[in-house]
């Protein structure tokens, strides 16, 4: 989300950041530019016209027009006030658990949002990043198979639902969770409820009526990405009808624009609590405004990339590799470790969006087909190749490759790519032991105040500061 905003911010500030000195008229102009620029992302207009008021009011001053780097700070101005724009407040988009077990989460939202997948979603965040027990029901009487949907993701989550009972209406249904809570000792009740093709009527008497008993805690409107204005439109009805406490926005990896993101808390008052970046049943995430407005204006989220990293990686043979890397050894087998461990921490896409500065490298990176395709084949072509082989290249020679190419469903030159590849890293690998023969590393961690080097990482810097394992041309 928000490439194409991220793109046109980042060019706008580049020119403002080469200019050295500004004036107030070069300050307006690029002021004009970022308002454009939201409007194409699809942000409301009255959204934008509060957002650049209040930004124009505070880069005009005189600090800023004659400061030591006057870019710099428009770029600060324009990172705060997104900040405040997408509901800035400290701990506001945490689900609100504080209540007398169970505590009730409803989710509300049109039919197509995405509600009973981001309801499992939210299960499993809940019970794995919580640690709280977790009671999922499927109140969607009226949609083929709903109530089953959620029954297999809440096996897929390891998540307990509430058994269904044929014939059974919503209101009954909520009572029914909310009681089977209390007597399972459960932490938190999920109450997945029905949705419609649009707004109606009978619609929001059941979610009232549900709410009535239920009494949640949240109450979560989820709503597409995708849809762009016409969700803030929706959010906007739900809010003004039943109250809504936070939102959860879908498909967030399949809308470039992000502008319904962005005029979501200013329209509606309701905060963005979490967003779905994928259709894996684990890729929910908490919404952290500074974080995302520091992704968009290029900055990077790299407190985010090191929760991922904590969650996804395996310490244990990361610091196994850390070792070998210290010793010199660099196996093909350890590559391939490598790559399974980035795949974990989920697209490329995604995790390059949290590395300050590559949203300049956009293009670099589409020419070079850094992808998760790619990922894919170099591991296709390293399981391709026997346990020997892997230990030691030097023994995949021509007739050896051909087997490999075939085995993996790919050429030749594939797998000369990605030989050449490991040797580059190989070589990075031997240098590095070397240095901490000579106590280098040591010393430079002491210098930094940790211990020597991270092993939780995926990799070690390599090939312009990528980790080694993804495929760039040379």
């Amino acid at each position: 989300m928000f490439d194409n905003l991220q793109g046109r911010l980042g060019d706008i500030f580049d020119k403002l950041t080469k200019r050295g000195a500004l004036s107030e008229a070069d300050v307006s102009e690029a002021m004009r530019e970022v308002r454009v620029a939201l409007l194409e992302a699809d942000v409301a207009l009255s959204v934008v016209k509060d957002f650049i008021t209040k930004a124009k009011e505070q880069a005009t001053g005189q600090n800023v027009v004659k400061g030591i780097n006057p870019g710099q700070m428009v770029i600060k101005i324009v990172h705060d006030c997104m900040v405040e724009m997408l509901g800035g407040i400290e701990g506001e988009s945490a689900i609100n658990l504080k209540a007398v077990p169970p505590v009730g989460i409803l989710m509300v939202g049109l039919q197509g949002a995405g509600k009973t997948t981001t309801s499992a979603k939210l299960g499993l965040m809940l019970t794995k990043k919580e640690r709280k027990k977790v009671l999922m029901a499927s109140l969607d009487v009226y949609r083929p198979a709903a109530q089953q949907q959620l029954e297999v993701l809440g096996k897929q989550a390891e998540v307990a639902t509430l058994p269904i009972v044929f014939g059974e209406q919503p209101v009954a249904i909520a009572k029914r969770a909310m009681i089977e809570g209390r007597k399972g000792g459960f932490d938190v009740v999920i109450l997945d409820t029905a949705g419609r093709l649009h707004i109606d009527e009978k619609l929001m008497s059941e979610v009232a009526d549900i709410r009535d008993v239920a009494k949640p805690a949240e109450t979560l409107l989820v709503t597409d990405a995708m849809t762009g204005q016409d969700s803030v439109n929706v959010a906007k009805e739900f809010n003004e009808k039943i109250g809504i406490t936070g939102i959860a926005l879908t498909r967030v990896d399949g809308d470039a624009r992000g502008g319904a993101a962005l005029s979501m808390r200013q329209v509606t008052g309701a905060p963005i609590k979490v967003m779905g970046i994928g259709e894996k049943i684990d890729e929910l995430e908490t919404f952290h405004a500074e974080r995302i407005a520091s992704r968009i204006l290029g900055m990077g989220d790299v407190v985010s990339l090191v929760e991922k990293a904590q969650e996804n990686l395996d310490q244990d043979k990361a610091e196994a590799l850390a070792k070998r890397v210290m010793k010199g050894l660099f196996t093909l087998e350890d590559m391939l470790e490598q790559l399974n461990q980035i795949r974990n921490m989920g697209d490329i896409d995604g995790l390059m969006g949290m590395l300050p500065g590559m949203g300049k490298m956009k293009k670099q990176l589409a020419e070079a087909n850094v992808d998760d395709k790619m990922i894919a084949r170099q591991q296709a072509i390293i399981l391709s190749m026997t346990v020997k082989e892997r230990q030691n290249p030097k023994l995949i020679k021509a007739s050896r490759r051909q087997r490999i190419a075939q085995g993996s469903g790919l050429t030749v030159q594939d797998v000369n790519k990605l030989l050449k590849q490991y040797q580059q890293t190989a070589t990075v690998m031997k240098k590095v032991g070397k240095m901490n023969k000579k106590g280098l590393l040591g010393k430079m961690g002491a210098m930094m105040g940790g211990g020597g080097m991270p092993s939780g990482m995926p990799g070690l810097p390599s090939q312009g500061g990528m980790p080694p394992g993804l495929p760039f041309k040379k």
